[in-house]
């Protein structure tokens, strides 16, 4: 059981960046890039009762001696849990006899956007007041406590007891060189391709005092993929889980926010058990039963509740899963390879332009011909089948490597100037001025006439197609050649259950059941060795690939990884569309 005091802290973050969660950097050095599915205006808000529930996780309650403990908010908003932390501050400072002038040192929150800033503090002074305060105190604690500047590069002393809020969701890339360059060499989560929160998560652990927890409603991306190794073997070094609550059925959000969260609590101290939640619908009663369980009540009030007696170790991706699952998982990592161990199969994803509206033409565009390639998108698979759209990907690049030389292909010169202030705009142009016209990726023209399997990256379930050599894939689809397998038997076993289970082991899990079928996903898949399938299993699997029999599928399966039967898990069976 955790015990009372266990400070933990949770942060809103999985959302795609919204108004209530600002960046903490100067503006000029960064993209805004808001990605709140729709969200292009207004304040995207946290439930009261999660913002409650985040409070207690921290241990910051007003049963505790809050006027001796420090808060910190990392990136506040307009002030969504920081108003109602003051409240519990005040409350529990009016019952220790403690006079608001001597709480100066209590509460720390950052915030780079000057307006956020101001409606902060205005609403921290009013609070204040509503407690008794005088307009002194409350001005001067308000513009005290609310610092505009970049938590990231702030200097503060270490020693917060709790650290509470939802640090920014940013893609490292969107941020200027000059202040990349600045962040990586500060904070070492910041690895590959890296959100930013996953340096804010590090920072603030690393201002924790002795006893201080920091727990974020955040995308939980970092606890499963490539980019997050870093900081999760720093958490198993230096740090314990307490908490974690699965918010993928639900939103902690009041209004409708493309979102991947979780909320964790990380402290210094070990609380014992690590508390592990589902919640469904994110209700008051749900808030209500994780609190009574830190309270020492009951464990099981409502939602899914259990304690893990230990957590992962070194990097390894964060599956939280129930035990029969992470027994069955366990199984098949122990019995078989990865898809790519011993080159029998190759992952990979498909041509990202940068500018597909120009990139990618139709058959009657007037281009070189030996300048295009036919491309697939995943729009153009149904059914496992691939309808010829009639679409091509310009190929920029020399089969030898290196940019084509614009003055041998006229006709695509002028294409391309008569649409170069667009493709001039990306990242990649501007990055290298000379070869302005690059796609972002190298196209291949060999990959075009390799027999390969196609997999979209966003699913529901594994809808794995077959391209018996005609198409070059887009960045939306991944692929997988072998010149070892069967592909037809592969692709069967690519679309069974065991298949999808794996996978859904591992990525990350979107709003509304869908997957992320990214490479870093795929490549763990685990397979039987081709030559371990008797002639008739490999039959029998190949022709229900080609029947798109899915049942049989499953069924067939599970007879060439020798297992019974899998634990039950949730996912949206897209696989007939």
């Amino acid at each position: 059981m955790i015990r009372r005091r266990m400070p933990i802290v949770l942060s809103v973050a999985a959302m795609q960046l919204s108004m209530d969660f600002p960046v903490a950097f100067p503006k000029e050095a960064y993209e805004y890039g808001r990605r709140s599915s729709g969200e292009t205006h207004g304040v995207v808000l946290t439930k009261p009762h999660v913002v409650e529930l985040i409070l207690d996780l921290a241990g910051y309650s007003q049963d505790r001696d809050l006027p001796r403990m420090r808060l910190l908010e990392p990136a506040c908003g307009q002030g969504a849990f920081l108003v109602p932390a003051v409240e519990r501050l005040m409350n529990a400072a009016k019952a220790a006899r403690v006079k608001p002038g001597k709480l100066a040192n209590c509460v720390r929150a950052f915030d780079i956007d000057e307006e956020h800033v101001a409606i902060s503090r205005a609403a921290v002074a009013e609070m204040l007041r509503l407690h008794g305060a005088g307009d002194a105190d409350a001005g001067g604690l308000a513009q005290t406590w609310v610092r505009q500047g970049d938590f990231l590069l702030a200097p503060l002393d270490r020693g917060f007891d709790a650290v509470v809020g939802n640090p920014p969701y940013i893609r490292i890339e969107q941020i200027a060189p000059a202040l990349q360059a600045e962040y990586r060499a500060r904070y070492q989560s910041l690895y590959d391709r890296a959100d930013l929160y996953v340096a804010f998560i590090e920072h603030g652990l690393d201002l924790l005092g002795p006893r201080g927890v920091l727990s974020f409603v955040c995308a939980d991306r970092w606890m499963l993929n490539r980019y997050g190794a870093p900081l999760r073997r720093l958490i198993a070094d230096k740090y314990h889980v307490q908490s974690y609550v699965d918010l993928h059925q639900t939103s902690p959000f009041e209004s409708e926010v493309t979102a991947y969260p979780a909320i964790f609590s990380i402290g210094r101290q070990s609380a014992g058990p690590v508390m592990v939640a589902r919640m469904t619908a994110c209700s008051p009663a749900e808030c209500e039963a994780i609190r009574a369980s830190v309270r020492g009540g009951k464990t099981r009030a409502a939602g899914d509740l259990d304690f893990y007696p230990a957590w992962f170790e070194g990097d390894t991706p964060w599956i939280v899963t129930s035990p029969e699952q992470s027994e069955i998982l366990r199984l098949l990592e122990s019995k078989f390879e990865p898809i790519e161990k011993g080159d029998l199969a190759h992952v990979g994803i498909g041509v990202a332009t940068g500018c597909d509206e120009v990139f990618i033409v139709g058959k009657d565009s007037d281009i070189e011909p030996e300048r295009l390639l036919p491309l697939v998108m995943r729009d153009d698979i149904e059914r496992g089948r691939i309808r010829n759209a009639g679409r091509f990907v310009i190929n920029t690049f020399r089969d030898q490597g290196g940019v084509v030389d614009l003055h041998e292909y006229p006709k695509l010169a002028s294409y391309l100037k008569s649409h170069s202030a667009a493709v001039k705009k990306r990242h990649v142009a501007q990055k290298a001025p000379a070869n302005w016209f690059r796609t972002i990726d190298r196209v291949y023209p060999e990959l075009v006439t390799k027999p390969k399997l196609l997999i979209p990256d966003i699913a529901g379930s594994n809808e794995v197609a077959y391209d018996e050599g005609h198409f070059h894939p887009h960045h939306n689809l991944y692929f997988v050649t072998s010149d070892r397998w069967d592909l037809e038997v592969l692709g069967g076993l690519l679309s069974s259950r065991v298949a999808l289970f794996l996978v859904w082991s591992y990525a990350v899990k979107m709003r509304g059941g869908y997957l992320r079928f990214q490479a870093q996903y795929l490549r763990r898949i685990r397979l039987p060795a081709p030559d371990s399938l008797s002639p008739a299993l490999r039959v029998a699997i190949k022709k229900a690939f080609q029947k798109r029999d899915f049942a049989k599928l499953d069924e067939l399966a599970l007879k060439a990884y020798g297992i019974r039967a899998l634990p039950a898990f949730e996912f949206v069976d897209t696989r007939g569309r």
